[in-house]
């Protein structure tokens, strides 16, 4: 199934020469939100991983269902000041901007593998603020995985371990 046909690009959205590339449309297609799990899930059935981490927002979407197919549990990794309780977070820089990435800390625990699951991967910055977070509080980071990635913008350079991207553009 050609999942990445149904992506729109959306060009100065959220801010000029910014492209967004917006999934919702495959997530609201049955047939093709079922093939996007499986293909994103797959790779990631016998890694020995205790918990999926998802990246606000459209990565808790993923991250469930994974979470879901793979029978365990999930985190949420949120912006600054959405979660309740005592948090522990991770500051970054965006393409257009800056901002924080919290998680309640009594919901990593040390020593569990974690695979960590957002959207899109562009330059890195949210995703490599997440694994900093995630190891200084003791989880073991277990692999990465994207629905798309923008490999023209090198963000895969700056994460460590597996990277997994479903759809890939080049420019």
């Amino acid at each position: 199934m050609d999942l990445q046909s149904r992506i729109r690009s959306i060009p100065d959205y959220p801010n000029p020469g910014i492209t967004f590339f917006d999934i919702t449309p495959v997530l609201g297609d049955g047939a093709s939100f079922i093939h996007l799990m499986h293909a994103l899930t797959d790779p990631f059935r016998d890694m020995g991983i205790t918990k999926v981490a998802g990246i606000e927002a459209r990565g808790f979407v993923l991250a469930s269902a994974m979470a879901y197919e793979l029978g365990l549990g999930l985190l949420v990794l949120r912006k600054s000041g959405k979660l309740p309780g005592e948090t522990d977070g991770e500051d970054y820089s965006l393409e257009y901007g800056a901002s924080r990435i919290e998680v309640h800390r009594d919901t990593v625990v040390p020593g569990k593998r974690v695979l960590v699951v957002d959207d899109l991967l562009a330059t890195g910055g949210t995703a490599a603020a997440a694994a900093r977070l995630l190891a200084r509080l003791g989880a073991e980071l277990a692999g990465w995985a994207f629905m798309v990635e923008l490999a023209f913008l090198e963000g895969r350079g700056r994460l460590d371990g597996d990277v997994f991207s479903l759809i890939r553009y080049d420019e």
